[in-house]
């Protein structure tokens, strides 16, 4: 019943684009015309009936973000405790997620009382690099992919993202199981974008522990917990790491892989799952 739910309201549509004057400086020319920039909104999460959190996003695959987001933070441990998911558009600027399931309390308290602003684009809330020494598993499964896949994959990574072509102001993330199957999320924020993609494959039933990750953006603390907690081997991006994502996926068993560009690409930890 909550699968069948959640294709209903799926396909809703929002607009994540607004038209505006901009006046433009070219060949010694000046002009005035219009252009399009995204469209930022409030996300205000609601779970049982109490506002847990909010999240500047784009206004496109937020229920995805509120599953990807209450999941990373622990405070929903599996879509079967999802018993109900609604999307409610409060004005034009302000969007509520209303959410009835099972949740880790605990959790909702850690993230009220230990939540840190974490150093993705926009501001949100994280408890995720705190609670990686009490719920992490180390990564030790023999999943793994050649070298060459991640080359194609990561040289049509911008071309497959609709909001980055328009605006050139967004982040994008894509969860990949195979060529027919993998998962995009584009935001303002690039640890929104995680939760968008990780909130689409979840939601379609897929194991993502047999996945690899991709980001547009740096590797930071917040990008590598995400990929850590929920169990993906592979996380990589076209950009470097720093030294605390580094030091995280270390300690955790992830494949940290940075600069792919061209068929290059720099192998930070556990190189054993890129084949040559």
């Amino acid at each position: 019943m909550f699968l069948y739910m959640i294709m209903l309201v799926i396909g809703e549509k929002m607009e994540t684009i607004f038209q505006t004057e901009v006046t433009k400086i070219q060949n010694n020319k000046k002009f005035t015309v219009l252009d399009e920039v995204i469209r930022e909104i409030k996300l205000e999460l609601i779970v049982n009936r109490k506002k847990v959190g909010s999240l500047m996003a784009v206004p496109v695959d937020l229920k995805e973000l509120a599953v990807g987001y209450l999941m990373s933070e622990g405070i929903i441990k599996s879509l079967k405790d999802i018993k109900k998911i609604e999307l409610v558009d409060v004005d034009t600027k302000v969007f509520q997620v209303k959410i009835d399931a099972k949740v880790v309390e605990k959790s909702i308290e850690r993230l009220n009382i230990d939540g840190v602003i974490v150093s993705g684009c926009g501001r949100a809330t994280s408890t995720q690099i705190s609670k990686l020494a009490i719920d992490a598993t180390i990564l030790k499964d023999d999943f793994s992919i050649d070298a060459k896949l991640l080359f194609e994959e990561m040289s049509k990574f911008y071309t497959q993202c609709p909001l980055y072509e328009r605006t050139g102001c967004v982040h994008t993330a894509k969860v990949y199981l195979n060529k027919e199957t993998f998962f995009l999320g584009e935001d303002i924020a690039q640890h929104n974008t995680i939760d968008k993609a990780i909130g689409k494959a979840k939601l379609a039933g897929v194991n993502i522990s047999k996945c690899f990750l991709m980001v547009s953006g740096r590797l930071s603390s917040e990008m590598v917990a995400k990929a850590v907690i929920h169990q993906i081997p592979i996380l990589a991006s076209r950009t470097a790491s720093t030294c605390r994502g580094v030091n995280i996926a270390d300690k955790f068993g992830l494949t940290l892989v940075g600069f792919v560009r061209g068929k290059k690409m720099n192998i930070y930890r556990h190189a054993k799952r890129i084949n040559v």
